[in-house]
């Protein structure tokens, strides 16, 4: 009997200090995503290039973080925005472009896929800085000074 009782009084050892291990590795757990949190909230903030992770952290973020990394979102390239590569004009370029003679409800259709207030801050800018003048309702492009100067010379 005596041998049974030494095997019950071990198995109780083991699970008691298992459940330690278990609760240490819960409260390190909530730790490291909240590090990771600050860490990307920091990294948003403040200039010069992140910090690099070495492999190994790595490894062990990924075992003791498991049920945090569920709660994120992805970031994948596809869903970045394409670059200034594009052959297409700004909405500026647009707005400019458009300011012949039309209101400006009219350059808002004119301009597909773009919110009317957006156009509208856009022409309010191009106004304030002399590029498109009001009259009689309608919008009208000024000759920038570049052009003037070129046909001076």
């Amino acid at each position: 009997m005596s041998t049974l009782d030494e095997i019950t009084k071990e198995k109780e050892r083991v699970s008691e200090a298992l459940a330690r291990v278990d609760a240490q590795r819960e409260k390190l757990a909530t730790q490291l995503a909240e590090l990771e949190a600050t860490e990307r909230v920091l990294a948003r903030y403040t200039k010069g290039a992140p910090a690099r992770r070495t492999g190994s952290v790595r490894a062990a973020t990924s075992k003791a973080a498991a049920p945090a990394q569920s709660r994120r979102r992805s970031r994948s390239t596809a869903a970045k925005p394409a670059g200034r590569g594009t052959t297409s004009p700004s909405l500026g370029d647009q707005i400019l472009a458009l300011a012949n003679g039309k209101t400006q409800q009219e350059i808002a259709a004119a301009c597909k896929g773009v919110r009317a207030n957006h156009v509208g801050i856009g022409i309010a800018r191009h106004k304030r800085a002399g590029g498109i003048e009001e009259r009689d309702g309608k919008l009208y492009a000024t000759q920038s000074t570049e052009q003037t100067q070129s046909a001076a010379v």
